[in-house]
């Protein structure tokens, strides 16, 4: 992750000034995986390492999760820069669809994304899911708001697509 922060900053959230930095300090980390456990208990948030041949090579997280009338959740990921484009995104968010709908059950899942990263929107357009439009300054990424178009899968959707996504993307 320290090896590619300047190609991620771009698309995240800037830290809060005094905030430590859970990739430098062990203290903040073990924090993190604290909130983290914290999260799966109450079950509102699971994170999941993407491993390539062993080696940490990104994350992808269900947060947010909201039950009652709702039942949805937001899919956020990264994966390191060496290894972006060659399909190990598209698997993870297949799987973690998977868990969503049949472990969680859930009805929604959203992803959002800022218009200009096309790496990120060739994931879900590839995996088809719906775009739903534009939502104006939607996230605070790296101190600007910015613009994030959403992109959304129901349980019925993943139904009707969920052998077609597992044969090509997890078998």
């Amino acid at each position: 992750r320290r090896r590619c922060s300047d190609w991620l900053t771009r698309w995240e959230s800037r830290r809060i000034p005094g905030q430590p930095d859970t990739v430098e300090d062990r203290a903040a980390f073990s924090s993190r995986c604290s909130v983290r456990m914290r999260e799966i208990q109450l079950g509102t948030g699971y994170g999941f390492g993407i491993f390539v041949d062993g080696d940490f090579a990104g994350e992808i997280n269900v947060n947010s999760i909201h039950r009652g009338a709702h039942q949805n959740a937001y899919v956020g990921y990264w994966i390191d820069e060496r290894l972006a484009g060659q399909g190990y995104m598209p698997e993870s968010v297949v799987a973690v669809l998977r868990f969503c709908f049949e472990q969680l059950l859930l009805h929604r899942v959203q992803i959002s994304i800022i218009p200009r990263n096309a790496a990120s929107r060739r994931v879900v357009e590839k995996l088809g899911l719906r775009p739903e439009g534009v939502a104006e300054r939607y996230l605070e990424i790296n101190g600007v708001w910015e613009d994030h178009i959403r992109y959304a899968m129901t349980v019925e959707e993943w139904e009707l697509r969920r052998d077609e996504l597992t044969t090509v993307w997890l078998l």
